[in-house]
């Protein structure tokens, strides 16, 4: 049909496109310092993150609104045209909207985490399941906090496409630093944040707790908990109190309680 332009990418066996599904495994964005955003508005987070893009991929027929708005953001960037089947193979959303990029991964480290007084600052421990780190992720964000140290485990990488995806791009607006445990207790000691750690077995619950001063949340994953280590480092341990049958909430659900109790305690009277 006349005036129509043949896409770039037509096939999904294209080996451009195998290159992009393999930004999924830990070991190949280690390998190349990159990782692949999906997301009108994840790539353009990222692009206001002022984080470097590679390229940009887009499915014109798949263009909405967003999308065509994060275009005109992405001036001076290379951008390839795919076919829907294309598009669909890199793509983990059952309705993408069309717009995906390779952006370098971000090389945050805890020196350089500038904290106000009264700081706000989630440690995620050991949390492996994407899901609920880029949950975590993303009411962090929203709740205005400072920083989220996404700390151990092998499974724990806050550049995961799915924690990316899950966090709606707020992995690119709050600071989020990717670090081991002994360095992420120690940097927390050193700057005197009053550590709040979360567990199921603690006597007082999370609204008693004082979390107006510099304070950071401790959460583990829900099927384990906290690690006894990090129990150990903290100065407070808090429960959210459960009525019914249930006797652990998803970590990202306490997260976001723990959150924004810390914004009710902190408003403006």
């Amino acid at each position: 049909m006349a005036g129509v332009t043949a896409p770039d990418v037509v096939s999904p066996k294209n080996p451009r496109i195998k290159a992009l599904v393999r930004l999924r495994e830990r070991r190949e964005r280690e390998r190349t310092g990159r990782t692949l955003v999906e997301g009108a508005r994840e790539v353009r987070r990222a692009v206001e993150a002022g984080l470097a893009l590679d390229e940009a991929y887009v499915c014109d027929p798949l263009l909405g609104a967003e999308g065509r708005a994060t275009l005109e953001a992405l001036a001076g960037v290379p951008v390839t045209t795919l076919a829907p089947d294309a598009f669909a193979r890199l793509s983990l959303r059952q309705h993408p909207d069309g717009v995906a990029a390779v952006v370098a991964t971000p090389h945050r480290t805890l020196d350089a985490l500038v904290l106000p007084a009264d700081a706000l600052v989630v440690v995620a421990v050991a949390i492996e399941k994407p899901g609920n780190l880029g949950a975590l992720v993303r009411s962090a964000d929203a709740a205005g906090a400072h920083a989220v140290l996404a700390v151990g485990g092998e499974g724990t990488d806050p550049w995961n496409p799915h924690v990316v995806r899950t966090s709606m791009g707020s992995v690119f607006a709050v600071p989020t630093v990717a670090c081991d445990d002994a360095s992420a207790r120690t940097w927390l000691a050193d700057r005197g944040l009053h550590r709040v750690a979360t567990t199921p077995h603690a006597h007082d619950v999370h609204w008693d707790a004082d979390l107006r001063g510099p304070t950071a949340l401790l959460l583990g994953p829900e099927h384990a908990g906290l690690p006894d280590a990090w129990r150990a480092a903290a100065d407070v341990e808090v429960r959210v109190p459960m009525r019914g049958a249930a006797d652990s909430l998803n970590t990202s659900v306490t997260g976001a309680l723990l959150l924004y109790e810390a914004v009710r305690q902190r408003r403006t009277p």
